[in-house]
C-alpha cells in the first residue's frame, strides 16, 4: 500500500510468553490498542522489538500475523538490523513477500562501516525493492551517524523517503530542512524530543512509549501539528519522566513494564535481557505508577 511518513509509528516491542516464544495474543491486544488510537502506521523489529534475538522465522511470524490484523488500515514497517549486505537484501525481499508496506533500515550492525560503506549498503538494500525506506539514524546506539553529506549521495534513490532522526541533538531536523527541504520526511526517534522536534518541523514520531500510552502519544502529535501548543504542553509536561524511559539501556525492560502496569503487555523479555528486580523494578515501577496516576483526562 502507498502512505505517507506522517503522524505516530509506533515501534512495537515483541511479546514472549514464560516459555519464551511468540505471544501472538498479546501482540494482537497492543496492536488493536494503537490502532483505535489513531497510529498511522506500525514498526515491527526495531530496538524495542528486540530485533537482535528474534529469529528469521519469527520475524516472518510478526509480519505475516500483523499484516493479517492490520488489514490494510495503516502500514506494516519492517526494521533491517543486519551485518551482512546480502542478508539485508534477503530480508528486505522476505517483508515485501509477506505484505509488508516498507522498511526501517540500520547501518550495518556489529561492523563499524565507513562514509562509503554505509552508503553503499544502504544503496545495495534500496535498489533489492520498490518498498520505502526510513534510514534509522542512531550514532548513540548504534555508533554510526548517517551524516548530511551521506543523505546527498541518497537523494538519487528514489525510495530512500524518510529518516528516523534519533541522533538526540534535535538541531538536526533544521539542518535536514534546510539542506533537502521536503525530499526526507523526518520522523522523530527519541520520546524526549517528541514537541520540540514537532515544533521544528519533524513530520511524525517513530515513538517507543505509545506503547503503554497510545492515546496521550496521538492526542500530542495531533495538537502539536494543529498549533495547539499550550494544550500540547500540558500532555508533554505529564509524559516526559514517562518518557525518559525510552532513552535508557534498559528501555525495552522499562518500557514493557508499563505495558504490563496498563494491561498491553507483560513484563517477559527474552534472554540476555532479564526482567527487572530489586530497587530497579521498584525505582521504574513508581515512575509508571505516578504517570497513571496523574493520566491525563482525555477530552479532545
Amino acid at each position: 500500500m502507498k502512505f505517507t511518513w506522517k503522524g505516530v509509528f509506533p515501534a512495537l516491542t515483541t511479546k514472549f510468553t514464560a516459555n519464551d516464544t511468540l505471544d501472538l495474543a498479546a501482540f494482537e491486544k497492543n496492536l488493536q490498542a494503537q490502532l483505535n488510537a489513531g497510529v498511522e502506521g506500525i514498526i515491527l523489529g526495531g530496538t524495542l522489538g528486540e530485533a537482535s534475538t528474534l529469529t528469521a522465522e519469527e520475524k516472518n511470524s510478526l509480519v505475516r500475523f500483523a499484516v493479517e490484523k492490520v488489514n490494510g488500515k495503516v502500514p506494516v514497517i519492517l526494521n533491517i538490523a543486519e551485518g551482512a549486505t546480502h542478508s539485508a537484501i534477503q530480508v528486505a525481499q522476505n517483508a515485501k513477500d509477506l505484505g509488508a508496506s516498507g522498511l526501517m533500515l540500520l547501518p550495518p550492525m556489529r561492523y563499524k562501516s565507513d562514509h562509503r560503506e554505509t552508503v553503499t549498503y544502504f544503496k545495495a538494500v534500496a535498489q533489492s525493492t520498490d518498498l520505502p525506506i526510513m534510514i534509522y539514524n542512531n550514532p548513540i546506539d548504534y555508533k554510526i551517524e548517517v551524516t548530511l553529506d551521506m543523505f546527498e549521495e541518497l537523494v538519487g534513490c528514489e525510495n530512500i523517503t524518510a529518516v528516523k532522526e534519533s541522533t538526540r541533538d534535535v538541531s538536526n531536523v533544521t539542518r535536514m530542512i534546510n539542506r533537502f527541504g521536503d525530499r526526507f520526511k523526518i520522523m522523530c526517534g527519541v520520546d524526549t524530543l517528541t514537541l520540540e522536534s514537532l515544533l521544528l518541523g519533524a513530520d511524525g514520531l517513530v515513538a517507543g512509549l505509545v506503547c503503554a500510552f497510545p492515546q496521550e502519544t496521538v492526542l500530542l502529535y495531533r495538537l502539536a501539528k494543529e498549533g495547539k501548543i499550550a494544550e500540547a504542553l500540558k500532555i508533554y509536561r505529564w509524559f516526559l519522566p514517562l518518557l525518559e524511559l525510552d532513552i535508557h539501556p534498559k528501555l525495552v525492560q522499562y518500557i514493557k513494564l508499563a505495558e504490563s502496569v496498563v494491561g498491553l503487555g507483560t513484563e517477559y523479555v527474552r534472554a540476555p535481557r532479564l526482567t527487572l528486580e530489586g530497587e530497579e523494578r521498584a525505582r521504574v515501577l513508581q515512575i509508571i505508577e505516578e504517570g497513571v496516576s496523574k493520566r491525563p483526562k482525555l477530552l479532545y
